[in-house]
């Protein structure tokens, strides 16, 4: 695939994406009884797959978690939205790098895009964990910079479960999911996130990047 039909796929998934979130309906209480009633005991894995899938489109996984919470208790609750937390950004990572990794490539001599990239990259699980902590950092969108940067899959996806499991956890036995309102527990439990998030970045940007190295001259030639 060439680099400008990449170009205009990219943009047309994320086209797409942003269309979703903003047309789909967010399903109310009464709207997820009835769908868990008429799905039955397949529920947890109907609710797993569409969290998995859905969630790769910018919209928010708070709504998912209070339906899980809401539909299959908490444990579940927890377990299927850390599991299609997982899913979501592995599946966000690939695609992004599958379609505009050559893109950023190109730019990497910019010194903004440069430095964006190394700190993502060197930081590590680190870095991952303490952005996914701050809740005002948009899930997709974060994934979708992590599968263009260097980031490698493997500290990308720990550090998405790790820093995911607080605020699932929070959502799921603190968020009203009958009224959608947020309980100023879970408001207080955001703070200290992102507390902890900001605490983590300042490690991260306070680590030294190695510098590239530079060649060395090649040896001159036999003099004439």
């Amino acid at each position: 695939m060439s680099g400008r039909t990449k170009l205009i796929v990219a943009l047309a998934v994320v086209a797409l994406f942003a269309a979703a979130a903003v047309l789909l309906p967010i399903p109310g209480p009464a709207d997820l009884r009835a769908w868990a009633a008429a799905t039955g005991p397949a529920t947890p894995v109907v609710l797993l797959v569409a969290y998995s899938l859905l969630t790769v489109a910018p919209i928010p996984r708070t709504v998912f978690n209070l339906a899980a919470g809401l539909l299959v208790g908490t444990a579940a609750g927890i377990t299927i939205g850390l599991v299609a937390t997982t899913i979501a950004a592995g599946l966000s990572f690939g695609l992004a790098r599958l379609l505009g990794r050559d893109l950023v490539t190109r730019h990497l001599h910019r010194s903004a895009v440069r430095t964006v990239n190394d700190r993502l990259s060197d930081g590590g699980v680190l870095a991952i964990t303490s952005l996914r902590l701050i809740p005002v950092v948009p899930f997709a969108p974060f994934s979708y910079l992590c599968g263009v940067s260097s980031v490698r899959l493997a500290p990308y996806l720990a550090g998405t479960l790790l820093g995911s499991v607080p605020g699932t956890v929070a959502v799921v036995v603190l968020g009203d999911a009958l009224t959608g309102d947020t309980p100023p527990a879970l408001l207080a439990c955001y703070g200290v996130f992102a507390l902890a998030g900001a605490v983590g970045l300042v490690r991260v940007f306070r680590k030294r990047v190695p510098a590239a190295p530079v060649p060395e001259p090649e040896p001159a030639g036999p003099a004439g």
